[in-house]
């Protein structure tokens, strides 16, 4: 009885020798086939109806140049006085200017072809006929992605879109095609070329970019819906689902589409989830808590708030974080996990109005009620300050040298600032008092100088020489 040798190799050279053999002589043949297809191409050229037609092409690229050059000033000067159209239908016209030279010589060949056919043979168009073609489908191509935004999608698209029109007009696509299918190699019992690694790009890019598209235009519908029938904390959470939606979609439909086995997902998803784990939980943390911000409704886009120091209004939630704008231009990006573990100030979370304090000081010569009533009403000739609630004035303590006021009163619109209306509103409470006299007194101090006491004159001591005797 034989038993089989546990040693031997798991890949058999020998079979991978003659694999590599294989592609090899397939790729030199799909090669000369390709050559033979451009060699019968050539050999077209050679025709004398092909040189009258290369002139007519010529004739029509200088006649179209000409009827650019004198149109393009005219169309200028049309789509500058063109008020009230749509963005899309706008940007339209802009991409067709950029592009006229391109639309006057499609036209013009396009009608060529259409009337030479009519006349004479169809051979004897063959050449205007693609190059009629080709203007068509590169301007086709040019006005599709001149409406995407992402400069580097609408580049790759582009020349895509180009070398595939180019070639399945010219007839030399399934030559093309299967050349690249060609040359492969086998991983794991996948066979993988290059035409598929293409195909998948390309794939990928297309569903991505449509994705993006309906994202933005759902998203401008849940924006144009009334506050009163949707919160715009809704709003945000329904557009962050429908575009994690829409990319999600995507990126499943393109690996389907290359014939990728969506089963092999579950690996990827176990590493996933044990990345998560590990390494993930602030992004998690973040991801979860604008969940929550979204659905508890305690933020959302335009409420103004005051964060560790940080004032400012959330221009937009993200699902990481969340947008800040100060009145200064700066846009703090804050996580979102900041907004449930901190405390946060929302100066407009139930209503827009808020109540302001400043502090002040008259001097102990003046009536108080006086003030008061003077005081109440000085706020009010500030535009921002609203007069429901009314504003009041208090006496808060008899000072070292003033008596003490604070005033209180209200605003509707946070987001126009604090401290530009506590200015404004120090200045009217100045005028006011100015106008009645009212003292705003100085710190005082009373010192007191003291004189030094005189001192007692000290006694006078006679001293008497020693060879002097007193008398008796």
């Amino acid at each position: 009885m034989q038993h089989e040798d546990q040693s031997a190799p798991l890949v058999d050279p020998q079979k991978v020798q003659q694999s590599v053999e294989t592609v090899q002589k397939t790729i030199a043949e799909q090669a000369q086939g390709f050559w033979g297809t451009l060699q019968n191409f050539g050999e077209r050229l050679t025709n004398p109806w092909s040189g009258y037609q290369m002139i007519i092409i010529v004739v029509l690229v200088l006649v179209s140049y000409i009827a650019y050059r004198v149109l393009r000033p005219r169309i200028r000067e049309a789509l500058g006085q063109i008020t009230g159209w749509p963005k899309w239908s706008l940007r339209l016209l802009a991409i067709l200017n950029r592009r006229l030279l391109l639309v006057i010589f499609a036209f013009l060949s396009s009608s060529t072809v259409v009337v030479m056919r009519e006349i004479t043979w169809p051979s004897r168009s063959y050449f205007i006929g693609i190059v009629a073609s080709l203007a068509l489908a590169w301007l086709f191509i040019a006005v599709v992605t001149g409406m995407i935004k992402n400069r580097t999608l609408r580049k790759v698209i582009t020349w895509v879109g180009w070398i595939y029109v180019t070639l399945k007009i010219i007839g030399l696509w399934d030559t093309a095609t299967t050349l690249l299918d060609s040359a492969a190699i086998e991983l794991g019992g996948t066979r993988l070329s290059v035409l598929m690694v293409l195909t998948a790009i390309f794939t990928l890019a297309a569903l991505m970019a449509l994705a993006g598209i309906l994202s933005k235009y759902f998203a401008a519908r849940i924006h144009q819906i009334d506050e009163m029938d949707m919160s715009p904390s809704i709003k945000v959470l329904l557009t962050k689902g429908l575009q994690l939606t829409l990319y999600g979609l995507a990126f499943l439909m393109g690996l389907r589409a290359i014939g990728f086995d969506l089963g092999n997902l579950a690996l990827l998803s176990g590493a996933i989830g044990l990345g998560i784990g590990f390494g993930l939980q602030k992004i998690v943390s973040n991801l979860v808590s604008g969940v929550i911000i979204l659905l508890d409704k305690s933020i959302k886009p335009g409420d103004v708030i005051s964060l560790e120091g940080t004032f400012g209004w959330i221009t937009q939630l993200g699902a990481r974080y969340a947008s800040i704008e100060t009145r200064d231009g700066r846009e703090y990006l804050v996580p979102n996990e900041d907004f449930i573990t901190n405390q946060v100030i929302n100066w407009s979370h139930s209503s827009n109005f808020v109540r302001l304090d400043i502090d002040f000081g008259v001097s102990y010569d003046c009536d108080p009620h006086e003030v008061k009533k003077i005081c109440t009403a000085a706020p009010l000739s500030v535009a921002r300050v609203v007069a429901n609630p009314a504003p009041v004035c208090h006496i808060i303590n008899f000072g070292d040298s003033a008596i003490d006021f604070r005033l209180r009163f209200w605003i509707k619109d946070p987001t126009g600032g604090l401290t530009n209306i506590r200015g404004n509103v120090y200045l009217a409470l100045w005028d006011a008092l100015k106008e009645h006299n009212i003292e705003i007194p100085y710190p005082r101090r009373d010192v007191t100088i003291l004189s030094a006491p005189q001192a007692a004159p000290a006694p006078v001591i006679e001293t008497i020489p020693p060879d002097e005797t007193p008398a008796s």
